[in-house]
């Protein structure tokens, strides 16, 4: 990665004097690779820490989108379209691969007069993987995008004021993603795509009547479903662009158990249902010079879906529920992007994100309220090699009050700090 922000315009200038070309053999050998490493990645992103998100939802896949506050819908011009709005890949000309990682440093402070509680901040990392190819003698490119749309993991540690009602959670999401995109005109295009999401979910809590006493919860599952994309571009100065997500269940199969010991097992085999919702983005871009890129997208996430959660047995004998009752939300985002000298760009955003997490159903575990996020970055765009960094952060507060856990009322802060790097090879 420092090679690419050290040297990445040599590296181009290098490419104009070697002459490197590809033959369409090579092109099927790179790209029988990437899907090859595709499978590395889905395994890297299933070992590694998820991250903490709006809800328990991760919206933020790449530094070219993250930089303009997610506003990415209506642009969608590099290989990230996969995720952003799969319609806009018929823009990536030949074959390309992009490598991306994102590091999260999740904060997040509880007061009250009961006491105080913060989370890890140790920095947790999750990477990217898109891949697109465009047919030379059809209007059809296909895209390949390995991703975690959704994750969250947090630990407050055990000695809290709220530890029988969460003390830690980890959920990880990895999404294997192939779309094909269709340009019906040379202003038109659609896109759509199958998902297989991978996932695993791990909580654990006190037990009330023995707070020395820890109920886990661990277990694996998957679940299959699409996503599909319109770019519409009646005009140089102006874009239009939707991406609809549908939504999944993924039945988790796993066990609990306590360390509470007799007359009780120590573990028992357990599953819960958690529901994921769809959610549609709508993005319009206004470009009044080849130079600027204004967009501004609404984001709608049907969190509605996302009623309840059940283990279906505990050590105890009784299944376990977990109400959440959420309600749909939205992410409102804007983004500006300038073109610089040689290829390089710089881009500012903001989105704001509605809670989404009704107050008599709170859980620490998923810190959930209206959230200001700020983007900014700096890349470089050239015959092979793009890159691009990105910084990103998160903040909001919020007073919970008449919990049915009164334990977990009080005052929430959130100070989420991320960065994503990028680095994208065109064949």
């Amino acid at each position: 990665m420092k090679a690419c922000f050290l040297f990445g315009k040599k590296i181009e200038k290098i490419d104009k004097l070697i002459l490197f070309m590809k033959t369409n053999q090579q092109k099927k050998t790179a790209f029988n690779t990437i899907i090859k490493t595709a499978a590395v990645f889905t395994a890297l992103i299933m070992s590694v820490e998820s991250l903490c998100a709006v809800g328990f939802r991760l919206p933020n896949q790449d530094p070219e989108a993250i930089a303009r506050g997610d506003a990415f819908t209506a642009t969608a011009d590099d290989p990230s379209a996969i995720y952003y709005n799969p319609a806009g890949i018929t823009q990536l000309p030949g074959l390309q691969a992009s490598d991306g990682l994102y590091v999260i440093s999740a904060d997040t402070t509880f007061s009250s007069p009961a006491g105080n509680a913060k989370t890890d901040t140790t920095p947790q990392l999750v990477p990217q993987l898109y891949a697109t190819y465009a047919l030379t003698n059809l209007p059809l490119s296909f895209g390949l995008g390995v991703y975690a749309p959704y994750g969250l993991s947090l630990n407050y540690g055990n000695n809290t004021p709220f530890n029988t009602v969460a003390e830690k959670g980890s959920l990880l999401y990895a999404t294997i993603n192939p779309v094909v995109a269709w340009k019906i005109t040379p202003k038109l295009s659609v896109a759509i795509g199958p998902d297989i999401s991978l996932s695993q979910l791990q909580l654990q809590q006190a037990i009330p009547f023995d707070p020395a006493t820890r109920f886990n919860y661990s277990g694996e599952g998957w679940d299959a479903g699409y996503n599909a994309g319109i770019l519409w571009q009646p005009d140089p100065k102006w874009a239009f662009g939707v991406n609809y997500r549908s939504n999944t269940k993924i039945t988790y199969r796993g066990k609990s158990g306590q360390n509470f010991g007799a007359p009780f097992p120590a573990s028992t085999a357990s599953s819960v249902s958690v529901p994921f919702p769809e959610y549609i983005t709508g993005g319009i871009s206004f470009r009044p010079t080849p130079k600027w890129n204004f967009e501004f997208d609404l984001d709608y996430t049907k969190w509605s879906e996302v009623k309840s959660a059940t283990i279906s047995s505990t050590p105890f004998g009784a299944p376990a529920t977990l109400t959440l009752d959420f309600k749909n939300s939205f992410i409102y985002e804007f983004g500006v992007t300038r073109q610089l000298w040689d290829g390089y760009f710089a881009s500012v955003g903001y989105e704001y994100s509605e809670n989404s997490s009704p107050s008599a159903n709170y859980t620490p575990i998923i810190p959930d309220g209206n959230l200001n996020l700020g983007g900014m970055g700096f890349g470089h765009r050239g015959q092979r090699w793009d890159w691009m960094a990105a910084f990103q952060f998160a903040y909001g507060t919020r007073t919970v009050s008449g919990d049915n856990n009164a334990a977990a009322d009080g005052n929430y802060r959130t100070f989420n700090k991320a960065l994503n790097l990028s680095a994208t090879y065109k064949f």
